[in-house]
């Protein structure tokens, strides 16, 4: 029988909380890379609970949608792994971030990149790496105990984590660690004896000629005790024990909390009735996933607006929302600019991957961000080094061509509505720098995308 939500409950639009341009962009924000004008129009004259399912189903996105996308998507990346280049393959994720019709699920990806923090600096493998990123797109939304077995027996992980190495009477620790530090129970949930005993049931695992293979002879077959039960334990049945455990269900919560949630506070209750409905859902991500982005929780005003953007969401955010994609950006590029923000796409930084919220604006990123937009709206992200057409998108939508409602409506589209004292003080801005080299427009963009809601979910 599954719980009743209390904390999670549906979100039904209210005078305090309307159905309104502000809560439909930040629901694209949030959960996906923003959303064109076209996408937002849709959302907002419809039901809101239709708006958040077409991100769960993955079919949210109505402009820039090729025909060919999966066979482009999938020959760009086959291309990209055979090159042995890794900037072409994080060009080819670039690429299903901006065209795929399925932002949630690529987010999600980004989410399952940092969970399993993975870093090609020691992989040295395209191939492996790809191959777990796949696993990230094709697992994400299911089952965690599935993406979980599925990703610690893959190459890129067994290589990461040194399993090699382990075998029996000279057990390596590596991947029993981590396996239970970041992957599933967290920091003290756990003994160090656990530790030892779990890195004696993944000995024999081995990596040959890139698959996963199992040595018995360099298996430990003796029994072990792990988090008080004692089995002959290997290491499928070590990875069933430590996603039946409460605590990897509490830990998921808070992941799925940490990417939809912001900086708002979560009461121990809330996570623990997500934790609870997890558990009864056999840990299937989709369902928590759904819960909050359907929830008064998450639509609450103290809720929009206070998650810092990490670079892709930035990059790509911002190139989908003023429809750059006409003009066939560089997903090399992008992918170099997210670099400088501070997230290198298959290179996290250690295994506990990024540090997330804030730490992603210091100085030096927040440089980067104000030249992104600078290279932006000067048409350096493409190849041709073509300007994006902004005042053609104005005027497509809105009829108007004047710099005052312009700027107005860029403040609807990128931010769901600014404040008038804010759009008056960018308005004046624009028409002081008389002597800037770009155009009042372009000026005006420049302005908004360096602003701190700019750098907001």
């Amino acid at each position: 029988m599954t719980s009743q939500l209390n904390y999670w409950r549906p979100y039904e639009p209210a005078a305090e909380a309307p159905w309104n341009l502000r809560r439909v962009v930040h629901l694209h924000r949030r959960a996906g890379f923003a959303a064109t004008w076209a996408e937002l129009q849709r959302d907002l004259a419809g039901d809101p609970q239709e708006a958040v399912m077409r991100l769960v189903e993955g079919h949210a996105r109505i402009d820039a949608q090729p025909a060919d996308f999966e066979s482009t998507a999938r020959l760009v990346t086959d291309t990209a792994t055979a090159s042995f280049l890794d900037r072409r393959l994080k060009a080819a994720w670039v690429y299903r971030m901006l065209y795929g019709p399925d932002p949630l699920g690529e987010r999600l990806v980004l989410v399952w990149h940092n969970h399993f923090a993975t870093s090609n600096r020691k992989v040295k493998n395209l191939a492996l790496m790809q191959g777990q990123n796949e696993l990230f797109r094709q697992l994400g939304r299911g089952s965690f105990a599935d993406l979980l077995a599925a990703v610690v027996r893959q190459g890129a992980m067994l290589e990461w984590l040194d399993a090699d190495k382990n075998i029996a009477g000279h057990p390596n620790e590596n991947l029993a660690r981590e396996s239970m530090e970041l992957f599933t129970l967290g920091v003290g949930n756990y003994k160090e004896p656990d530790v030892q005993e779990a890195a004696r049931a993944f000995t024999g695992w081995k990596l040959v000629s890139e698959q996963f293979r199992f040595d018995p002879k360099t298996h430990d077959d003796k029994p072990k005790t792990i988090l008080g039960t004692t089995n002959n334990f290997d290491g499928d049945g070590l990875l069933k024990l430590l996603a039946a455990q409460p605590a990897t269900a509490h830990r998921l919560a808070w992941r799925t909390c940490n990417m939809l949630m912001g900086e708002t506070k979560i009461e121990p209750s809330g996570l623990d009735e997500l934790a609870t409905g997890l558990h009864e859902h056999e840990l299937r991500m989709s369902w928590a996933i759904e819960t909050v982005l359907r929830s008064q929780r998450f639509f609450a005003a103290e809720n929009l607006g206070n998650r810092v953007a990490g670079p892709p969401e930035y990059v790509v955010g911002a190139v989908r929302a003023l429809e750059c994609f006409t003009q066939n950006p560089s997903t090399l590029l992008l992918s170099d600019w997210m670099a400088r923000m501070g997230q290198d796409l298959f290179y996290p930084p250690n295994v506990g991957g990024w540090n997330e919220g804030r730490a992603w604006l210091n100085s030096g990123a927040i440089l980067s961000r104000a030249n992104f937009a600078a290279a932006l709206v000067a048409g350096q992200l493409t190849l041709e080094r073509s300007k994006p057409a902004l005042q053609e998108l104005v005027k497509r939508h809105t009829g108007q061509s004047e710099l005052k409602p312009a700027v107005e409506w860029f403040g609807e589209l990128l931010f769901g509505g600014l404040p008038a004292e804010v759009l008056a003080g960018v308005e004046q801005t624009v028409l002081k720098s008389h002597d800037s080299k770009l155009p009042p427009l372009e000026t005006a963009i420049l302005i908004l995308l360096t602003r701190p809601e700019a750098q907001l979910g």
